[in-house]
């Protein structure tokens, strides 16, 4: 369509061009030139492609990454007012707008539910807890939550956590930085867009986190599906937990749970009570799941207290 190619904002992250890696849907075949890539659709290096109207909204609401281009479904007829929304958006930050066929959004989204609408933008870092803001949720108050994620590797439960802990109230989300998914657009998908608002933290040496806070006088609260399985640290029922203390909330990897060191180190581990006896196998929730039901027993707490 002749578009022109965005300059980066803000300085941006690009160094040159670099043509998209999934410009193609196969391997090439035997004897055939792979066909080329329009001008339009060539990539801004270091970029990743956004999707979905949540997503790209609040990354064009508080613009926490760079913003190259947005991309929106072409139509014969008048857009879809969250299109029409969002392309005053982007024109308001000076972000071009693209007009593409579905199929090219299908392809800048490797196939992914765009909803029409796709956002070129540049990654979007965990934060380091080395150096960072205490925040306002340290103002010497006892009812503070902090949710720790050990080895979640999953994008789509990622994406969930982070929905629910933004939702229920959780004032600060921390993850392992190895064995741990990162900040992706799919999670970004998966959370309705809450991981373009809410910070998200990262830290080498989970465990020595872990102790420091401890030593502050933090309750570290763990989890469990299984309590005959856990020793040496006291397991009780998620609806009698009370606490007066900042606490964490401590959340193990899908299927594997909390590694023992990390175990070690919790002061309780919670346990959600089943409501009728189970068929062997399925003894356990959904980590996102398992996690939302936690949250909000902890978290309607604070809002009692808060009152």
């Amino acid at each position: 369509r002749g578009t022109p190619r965005a300059q980066p904002r803000r300085g941006g992250t690009g160094t040159g061009r670099e043509l998209w890696l999934s410009q193609l849907d196969g391997p090439p075949r035997v004897g055939r030139r792979p066909e080329p890539v329009p001008q339009w659709l060539q990539r801004t290096a270091g970029s990743e492609i956004l999707f979905g109207v949540a997503p790209c909204s609040m990354a064009l609401a508080h613009a926490r990454r760079d913003l190259f281009r947005l991309f929106l479904k072409q139509s014969a007829g008048s857009p879809r007012p969250a299109l029409g929304e969002l392309a005053l958006q982007a024109t308001a930050r000076g972000v071009p707008v693209c007009h593409v066929p579905r199929r090219e959004l299908d392809r800048l989204c490797r196939g992914q539910v765009h909803q029409g609408v796709c956002l070129e933008v540049s990654p979007l870092p965990f934060r380091s807890l080395e150096g960072a803001e205490p925040g306002a949720e340290q103002g010497g108050l006892p009812q503070v939550v902090w949710l720790v994620l050990e080895h979640v590797q999953d994008p789509m439960n990622l994406g969930a956590l982070l929905r629910s802990a933004y939702f229920l109230g959780v004032d600060r989300v921390v993850t392992s930085h190895r064995h741990s998914c990162p900040l992706t657009p799919t999670v970004s998908k998966a959370s309705a867009g809450v991981m373009e608002v809410f910070d998200v933290y990262s830290t080498d040496d989970l465990q020595s986190f872990l102790k420091a806070k401890a030593a502050e006088g933090w309750e570290v609260v763990g989890t469990v599906s299984n309590p005959e399985e856990v020793e040496d640290v006291p397991v009780i029922n998620c609806l009698e937990f009370r606490w007066e203390k900042p606490i964490i909330l401590v959340i193990g990897s899908e299927g594997e749970g909390l590694s023992l060191e990390t175990q070690l180190l919790c002061h309780r581990m919670l346990a959600i009570p089943p409501g009728r006896a189970l068929h062997h196998g399925i003894e356990s929730l959904n980590v996102s799941v398992a996690t939302g039901i936690l949250l909000h027993s902890i978290c309607s707490q604070k809002r009692r207290h808060g009152d």
